[in-house]
């Protein structure tokens, strides 16, 4: 992979993520970069589902992928905010 996909990774990753936080319920207290992670890992699971169901390849945009990276990225965002604001911190 070359800097230019790395950084195309992360600002799709953060495009999605902050799009997977507006449709999320709720409030969600998670850092920038855990939204990014969320956003990354939701782009290729996506991308995943859309080639396997067979609707990633089609003329212009493909709507239909976006909308499942979205929406995987509201359910990766909402396990995350549930899961990071669990951590307690011991004294």
């Amino acid at each position: 992979m070359t800097i230019a996909g790395i950084i195309s990774a992360v600002v799709i990753g953060l495009i999605l993520g902050l799009l997977g936080r507006l449709v999320a319920p709720g409030k969600q207290s998670i850092p920038l970069w855990l939204t990014i992670i969320v956003g990354i890992i939701a782009a290729f699971i996506g991308t995943a589902i859309a080639r396997g169901i067979g609707y990633a390849n089609t003329d212009g945009i493909d709507w239909l992928e976006i909308i499942t990276q979205v929406v995987l990225a509201a359910v990766g965002v909402t396990l995350a905010a549930n899961l990071y604001g669990r951590r307690s911190v011991n004294r």
